[in-house]
C-alpha cells in the first residue's frame, strides 16, 4: 500500500508540477475541421479540464495497481459450450433431452425471454462465470487488449467485439492532433490511414446500460458492462462487484470521467459529422455556449466529483483495508489536493499520542516523514510545524532502531531547529560511542549541510549540562584528598568525555578550553584529581598555545601547573620508596642524587606555584562571574594548603638524608607569611587544613633543628 501511495503521488505531482502543452478547444477543433474523430475530441475535452486530466491519470494508477486477472484455461480444446453441445446431440439421438438445459446454442440462449429457466452444462456453466470474472478482472484492471484477448481464445468473439466498442472512434489521417515531427515512424504512418474505435459508441452504450440493468444476467456480466460504460443508472451494478476501497475509487473515478466525457460531446453533437452526420457541414457552426456558462458547468461538476471523493472517506468494505486505513486517508487526501491539511492531521494525532499504542506507528511514522520531505523537495506548501513535529517523532524512531547513520540527514531538514535536534542526538549518545563513532556522527552533519561547529558546541553544552544535573554540586565541606581515590561513575565519565565533541575540530578549540577550564573546576572542587588529571591528558596539546580570551587560556595554564607540582611530589614519593637497605654504594648514591633533585625541583614548583597569584584574578570580582570566583576560592582552599604540608613534610622527612631541606622547609614559612600572596587567607577552620595545623608542623621541624645540638632554634637557617 505504501508502494501504490508513492507512485499516485508521483503520477498526480508530475502532472500537477508540470505545465501541460496548450490543446485546442474541441469546438475550435471542429470549427476547422468538422470531420475531427471523437477520440480527438476527447483528448481535448480532457485537457481543457484539470480536475479531469488529474482523475484520468488516477484512474492509470488504478489500473496499474489492480490486482491481476486470474488465469484461467482458455478453453481452446473444449470449443463453444462443448459439454451443453455434447448433451444436446445425445439428447437429439436419444429423443430424451436434459432436463434444464437450453435447447440452442446462441450466446442470448441462456438469458432469452419467454423461455423457461435454463442453463448450460455444469462444465460449460462454471467456466462462463470464470471467464465473466475474468475479463471483469482485465477491465477493472485497464487491460481491455488482454480481454479481447481472452474472449477469442475462449472461442466468445462476439463479446470481443461487445467489448471493443468501448473504443472511442479515431482516425488519425483526418484528425487535427499536434504531434512531434520525429514522431512518425513507418509503422504510425501506415497506422494513421486506418481507422479504429466505435463509429456508433453512443448507441453502443445504451445497449451496455441496458445489459448492466438486465435482471436475467449475473451480477458479474451486469458489472462488465457497467465498468465499460459507467452512468449514473448503472453504478449500482459495479458497486455491488466492489469489495475493496480502491473498487469503490474506482467505481467513482470512472463514472466521473465517462460522465463528464458524455457531457462534452454531447455539447458539441452538433457540430462534430461523426456525431450528427451532414447536418453538421449543411448547419454550419452552432452558437457558441458562453463561456462563463461552461465554466458554472465545469464547477457544478467539480463540486459533485469532489463531495463523491470525500464520501469514500468512510465506505463501508468487504475485502482489504477499511477506508480510515492511513495508506487509504494519505491517498484520498493526495487526490484532493490536500497534503497539506493531511500532514496537519497526522502531526496533531502524533502531539496527542493517538497513534503511540498503533502497531503500524513506526511504518506510518516513517512515510510521513517522507512524504514532508518530498512535498518540501518540489516546492509545494507544507505547514512548517507539521513538518517538525512528524521529523521529530521519525528521528525518536531512528534512534531507538540504533540507526545512528540517518540521523544527520533527517535532523538537516527541520531547518532553524536541526542543529539543536541532531546535537540532542549526539548527546542521547552518552558512554554507548566510542571517540571514532562520536567523530563520525559529528563528520555527518557536515555531510548534510548542517553547521557542524555549532553541532559540536551545542552537543558539548548539552551534554555538560546533563551531567550537572546528576553529579552534585561542588559545596559544602571540603574533600580529603586520597591518593586512592575511587574510580570514575557513569555521570563523571559523561561529564569527562562532553569536551571531545568541541576538540574533534580546531576551529572550536576556544569553547573547548572554556568548557575543559569549567570540567577542571568541578572535579578539583570536589577533590577528585585523578579523574581531573584523565580529562587533561585527553586535551590536545594545541589548547596550551591559545592567548585569547586571555581569562580562561590563564586558568588552563595555571590547572596545567597545578598537575605539573603534583607529579612532581608524586614522583618524590616514588623515589622515596624505591630505597632498599641492601643497596651497595653506588646504588645508594644514585638513588640519593635523583632523590634529592627531585625534591629540588618539586619545592622549585610548588614555591613558584604559590608567589605566582594561582588561580587568582581580577575579573573574579565581577557579578557574572560570581560562581567562578567561588569555585576558584574553594579550589585554592583545598589545595594551597595541601600543596604547603606536603612539601613541608617531604622536606623534614628528607632531613637524614638532605639535612638543607630542614632549612628550606623553614624557609617556607616566609612564603606562606608572606603579605604579598596572603597564603594564609587560604587556610580554613576544616581539620587538616587549618592554618594551626601548618604551624604545629613547623613547631616539629624546629624541635627537629635542636637534634643536632644547641639552644638557638633558629640556628638551622643560617647553617
Amino acid at each position: 500500500m505504501e508502494s501504490d501511495t508513492w507512485a499516485l503521488l508521483q503520477a498526480l505531482m508530475s502532472l500537477r508540477k508540470t505545465t501541460p502543452p496548450e490543446y485546442p478547444h474541441p469546438r475550435e477543433l471542429l470549427a476547422a475541421n468538422p470531420y475531427t474523430p471523437p477520440a480527438t475530441l476527447a483528448q481535448s475535452i480532457m485537457h481543457s479540464s484539470p480536475l479531469l486530466s488529474e482523475l484520468v491519470v488516477v484512474r492509470e494508477w488504478l489500473h496499474d495497481s489492480a490486482p491481476s486477472p486470474a488465469s484461467i484455461d482458455p478453453g481452446a480444446t473444449n470449443g463453444y459450450w462443448r459439454f451443453t453441445r455434447n448433451a444436446l446431440l445425445q439428447g437429439k439421438r436419444t429423443g430424451r433431452m436434459g432436463a434444464g438445459l437450453v435447447t440452442e446454442l446462441d450466446p442470448d440462449a441462456v438469458n432469452r425471454d419467454g423461455v423457461e429457466e435454463k442453463g448450460l452444462a455444469p462444465d460449460d456453466a462454471a467456466y462462463e462465470k470464470a471467464v465473466l470474472q475474468a475479463l471483469y478482472a482485465h477491465v477493472r484492471a485497464g487491460q481491455l487488449e488482454e480481454a479481447l484477448e481472452l474472449c477469442r481464445k475462449a472461442n466468445q468473439s462476439w463479446r470481443a467485439a461487445s467489448i471493443r466498442g468501448a473504443l472511442l472512434f479515431q482516425w488519425r489521417a483526418i484528425a487535427n492532433e499536434p504531434r512531434e515531427a520525429d514522431a512518425m515512424d513507418d509503422e504510425d504512418a501506415e497506422d494513421s490511414h486506418q481507422w479504429r474505435g466505435n463509429v456508433r459508441r453512443k448507441l453502443w452504450k445504451k445497449v451496455c446500460s441496458q445489459a448492466a440493468l438486465s435482471s436475467s444476467l449475473s451480477p458479474t456480466e451486469r458489472a462488465l458492462y457497467a465498468a465499460l460504460a459507467p452512468t449514473a443508472q448503472t453504478a449500482t451494478s459495479l458497486k455491488a462487484v466492489a469489495r475493496t476501497w480502491e473498487d469503490h475509487l474506482w467505481t467513482l473515478i470512472s463514472l466521473a470521467c465517462e460522465e463528464r466525457l458524455s457531457v462534452g460531446l454531447a455539447s458539441i453533437e452538433r457540430e462534430c459529422f461523426w456525431e450528427n452526420g451532414l447536418g453538421a457541414l449543411e448547419g454550419g457552426a452552432a452558437a457558441l455556449v458562453p463561456r462563463g456558462a461552461e465554466d458554472e458547468a465545469e464547477e457544478e461538476w467539480e463540486q459533485e466529483v469532489i463531495q463523491a471523493l470525500e464520501g469514500l472517506s468512510n465506505v463501508q468494505v468487504a475485502e482489504g483495508a477499511p477506508a480510515d486505513n492511513p495508506y487509504h486517508v494519505s491517498q484520498l487526501h493526495i487526490i484532493l489536493a490536500r497534503t497539506d491539511a493531511l500532514l496537519e492531521a497526522f502531526a496533531g494525532g502524533l502531539q496527542e499520542g493517538t497513534y503511540n499504542s498503533s502497531p503500524e506507528y513506526t511504518t506510518m511514522t516513517r512515510f510521513f516523514a517522507h512524504l514532508c520531505l518530498f512535498l518540501q523537495m518540489i516546492d509545494m506548501p507544507v505547514s512548517p510545524y507539521a513538518t517538525q513535529v512528524i521529523l521529530e517523532a521519525y528521528l525518536q524512531v531512528l534512534e531507538a532502531a540504533g540507526q545512528r547513520e540517518l540521523i544527520a540527514m533527517y535532523a538537516g531538514a527541520l531547518g532553524d531547529n536541526a542543529v539543536e535536534r541532531y546535537a540532542l542526538f549526539l548527546t542521547s549518545l552518552e558512554l554507548s560511542a566510542d571517540t571514532h563513532e562520536r567523530r563520525l556522527a559529528l563528520t555527518r552533519a557536515r555531510e548534510h549541510g548542517l553547521d557542524i561547529e555549532r553541532v559540536a558546541v551545542v552537543t558539548a553544552e548539552r551534554t555538560i549540562e546533563k551531567a550537572f544535573t546528576i553529579l552534585p554540586p561542588p559545596k559544602g565541606a571540603l574533600p580529603y584528598i586520597s591518593a586512592m581515590e575511587p574510580p570514575p561513575s557513569e555521570a563523571e565519565w559523561l561529564l569527562v568525555r562532553s569536551i571531545e565533541w568541541t576538540t574533534f575540530l580546531d576551529s572550536t578549540y576556544d569553547t573547548a578550553l572554556e568548557q575543559a577550564n569549567v570540567i577542571l573546576r568541578y572535579f578539583l572542587g570536589h577533590g577528585r584529581v585523578q579523574v581531573a588529571k584523565i580529562l587533561l591528558d585527553m586535551l590536545p596539546p594545541d589548547l596550551g598555545t591559545l592567548r585569547d580570551p586571555e581569562e580562561e587560556a590563564t586558568e588552563y595554564m595555571h590547572y596545567r601547573q597545578f598537575f605539573g607540582v603534583w607529579d612532581a611530589l608524586a614522583r618524590v614519593v616514588e623515589c622515596e620508596a624505591l630505597e632498599q637497605p641492601q643497596m651497595n654504594k653506588e646504588t645508594r648514591a644514585a638513588w640519593l642524587d635523583d632523590y634529592k633533585t627531585l625534591i629540588e625541583q618539586a619545592r622549585e614548583q610548588v614555591v613558584k606555584l604559590l608567589t605566582t597569584d594561582w588561580l587568582v584574578s581580577d575579573a573574579e570580582t565581577r557579578p557574572s562571574n560570581a560562581k567562578r570566583h567561588r569555585d576558584l576560592v574553594r579550589i585554592r582552599q583545598i589545595y594551597i594548603p595541601e600543596l604547603i604540608l606536603r612539601l613541608h613534610t617531604i622536606l623534614v622527612a628528607s632531613r637524614g638524608r638532605v639535612p638543607e631541606n630542614l632549612k628550606h622547609a623553614l624557609s617556607l614559612v616566609n612564603v606562606v607569611a608572606d603579605s604579598r600572596y596572603r597564603l594564609y587567607d587560604d587556610f580554613s577552620a576544616q581539620a587538616g587544613r587549618r592554618l594551626g595545623d601548618y604551624l604545629g608542623a613547623v613547631r616539629q621541624a624546629v624541635l627537629a633543628g635542636l637534634e643536632g645540638g644547641g639552644s638557638d632554634p633558629f640556628r638551622i637557617l643560617t647553617v
